[in-house]
């Protein structure tokens, strides 16, 4: 039974019993119904607002479980101390970064990369562990068909 319902109890107990309003001892009881009354509705609607913050923190505690396996993936288990609190992230400078999307030939997953990882020319998919190889530098001279700007303009020259 709910404090509302217990108070609900108690008024009806008191219009049973009946009360009389009119007398000092009548006024007091009624005075402090009335007050069990606002109270026990002050509860509920806290009660109310708590749940829903229960669920609203259990949302987000989902998502941030979500985003956490999306950025640090399985590589980290329990008692890994791979993140240190003593790294220094700069988190300006991770946001300023120009990155790259690839998609793996082998499991579709798209992957984002920085220039330093395109520079390192090679990675292992992160979902599959498939090697990828990035090859930045085009041979035009043996008519390259990779259709970027460079060799587009080569190929117009030539055919002029």
């Amino acid at each position: 039974m709910s404090v509302t319902e217990k108070v609900a109890y108690l008024k009806g107990l008191m219009e049973g019993l009946g009360v009389d309003d009119s007398t000092k001892e009548g006024k007091v009881i009624g005075a402090m119904a009335s007050i069990l009354e606002d109270l026990a509705g002050s509860v509920a609607e806290l009660q109310d607002g708590f749940n829903e913050m229960t669920e609203l923190v259990d949302i987000i505690d989902e998502d941030l479980g979500e985003l956490e396996e999306d950025i640090y993936g399985d590589e980290c288990g329990e008692g890994c101390d791979c993140h240190d609190e003593d790294d220094d992230y700069d988190m300006d400078d991770l946001l300023d970064e120009e990155l790259y999307e690839v998609v793996c030939p082998t499991c579709g997953d798209t992957i984002c990369i920085n220039e330093e990882m395109l520079d390192e020319g090679e990675m292992e998919c992160p979902n599959c562990g498939e090697p990828l190889e990035f090859d930045l530098d085009c041979d035009m001279s043996e008519g390259c068909d990779c259709g970027c700007e460079e060799c587009s303009d080569d190929q117009e020259d030539q055919e002029d």
